[in-house]
């Protein structure tokens, strides 16, 4: 209960100190990238229940020769990047709290076809609402591979407590000020999960 009263209070004032930075993330979004300015996705929620993850667009919808979208790090421009690396694109994701699709803190909510390809382990994640933020994002975030996320993940569904939530919330201040954790050689961007043969 305290848990979900901090997600609703922070979100609340999270959405309107910084309604007018949004706007003007917003408007450059719309300029640099086109519309829609929002990217709406399907992601995993606790139990893997479905529901839609909002975040500002960081990539463009252009297509190859063959009229299929071209790879993710040929369409993510140096706009994105930026948005990706100070995690501006994520601040929509304070809407997802405020519903009760998402907490403040949690494991990254990732993509619904990655679920059939959770061990029995890694499927833990998943016991606990997703969070913008989380235990594997303020230790090394995309510079860690799937596997040490996922043992990360799981050991914060383990040890989760409010206080813990408290000092995750600071630290990620400290990393995102940084623009700690991001891979530069990928632009933010993530390799995909392909399965594990771990238990």
């Amino acid at each position: 209960m305290l848990k979900r009263v901090f997600d609703i209070v922070f979100s609340a004032g999270w959405l309107i100190v910084f309604s007018p930075l949004l706007l003007v993330v917003a408007i450059l979004v719309r300029l640099k990238l086109g519309s829609p300015v929002l990217f709406i996705q399907e992601r995993p929620g606790l139990r893997a229940r479905p529901f839609r993850m909002v975040k500002f667009r960081t990539m463009t919808d252009e297509l190859g020769p063959d009229g299929e979208l071209l790879p993710d790090e040929q369409r993510l421009t140096s706009f994105g990047k930026f948005l990706r690396s100070t995690t501006l694109d994520e601040f929509p994701e304070m809407w997802n709290v405020l519903l009760g699709d998402m907490s403040v803190v949690g494991p990254r909510p990732l993509l619904m076809r990655y679920v059939s390809r959770y061990s029995p382990f890694q499927a833990r994640r998943m016991e606990v609402k997703p969070g913008v933020t989380g235990w594997a994002q303020v230790n090394g975030r995309n510079l860690l591979s799937w596997e040490e996320k996922f043992a990360l993940d799981v050991w914060y569904v383990d040890h989760r407590t409010f206080w813990l939530d408290m000092k995750i919330v600071v630290m990620t201040f400290f990393k995102v000020f940084a623009r700690s954790g991001i891979d530069a050689a990928h632009g933010g961007a993530v390799e995909e999960f392909k399965g594990s043969s771990r238990n």
